[in-house]
């Protein structure tokens, strides 16, 4: 079997004296929608600061694409095409549109600019519509339309998606999981991190459960709809 994209073993990592993962192992493939699913407080946000070499790991190993980023500076990792739309959405509220999504070509891509540009506006029209507007005047779902337009911007092989559907409306949870499906569609592997269960599983392949630091369960989105007292314990449906 060829080696994951992303393929993480034995990862420990936290804060200070507080250690939040403990033991983790999580493959995605090339191409693949994995979810990992879990409460606040799972550890769900220091798994993907830590993929994303934002948090140092304690022990265990990352690697992507082939590379070891156990100890990688974050910049090496999205040269790699590791790309991170955070929690929160972490936009830049006093810039326009335009420069927001010119700097997520800042470190990757930048010399397909332009092209990236022209893709990123062709899905998501209402960013063309703004460019001069200030991101911070924007409603919530246009400024999750910009974060994930950064992140396309730097052409990404892996894109993680910390909690997208924050906040949204249900009629924008519902084109924000159709836009997710189109590009897997257009072959780019993610890793969907959500607390929306039902939406996560009827497009991700695979599934993690992650409870107090730990996995709970990895398999298919079919194996775990189907067992009932891994639905009920964790993901309460």
């Amino acid at each position: 079997m060829n080696e994951a994209l992303l393929s993480v073993r034995g990862l420990r990592s936290g804060y200070g004296a507080v250690e939040v993962l403990r033991g983790i192992d999580l493959d995605v493939g090339a191409g693949e929608i994995v979810a990992l699913l879990g409460s606040n407080g799972a550890g769900k946000t220091t798994f993907n600061q830590t993929a994303s070499a934002l948090v140092q790991a304690r022990a265990g190993s990352i690697r992507f694409d082939g590379h070891d980023i156990t100890r990688a500076h974050y910049r090496e990792v999205v040269g790699l095409g590791l790309i991170h739309v955070p929690e929160g959405r972490k936009i830049f509220p006093n810039l326009t549109v335009l420069e927001n999504l010119e700097l997520g070509s800042f470190t990757r891509a930048r010399a397909h600019r332009a092209a990236n540009l022209e893709r990123v506006f062709a899905i998501f029209p209402r960013l063309k519509e703004r460019t001069a507007q200030l991101a911070g005047t924007m409603s919530g779902g246009e400024q999750q339309m910009l974060a994930i337009g950064r992140g396309l911007m730097g052409e990404p092989r892996l894109l993680i998606l910390d909690e997208p559907s924050l906040g949204l409306s249900p009629l924008l949870v519902e084109e924000l999981f159709g836009l997710i499906g189109r590009l897997h569609q257009e072959g780019l592997a993610i890793l969907l991190v959500e607390q929306n269960v039902a939406q996560s599983l009827e497009i991700a392949q695979r599934a993690y459960v992650l409870e107090n630091g730990t996995i709970q369960f990895s398999g298919s989105s079919a194996q775990l709809l189907a067992t009932d007292r891994l639905r009920q314990a964790y993901l309460g449906v």
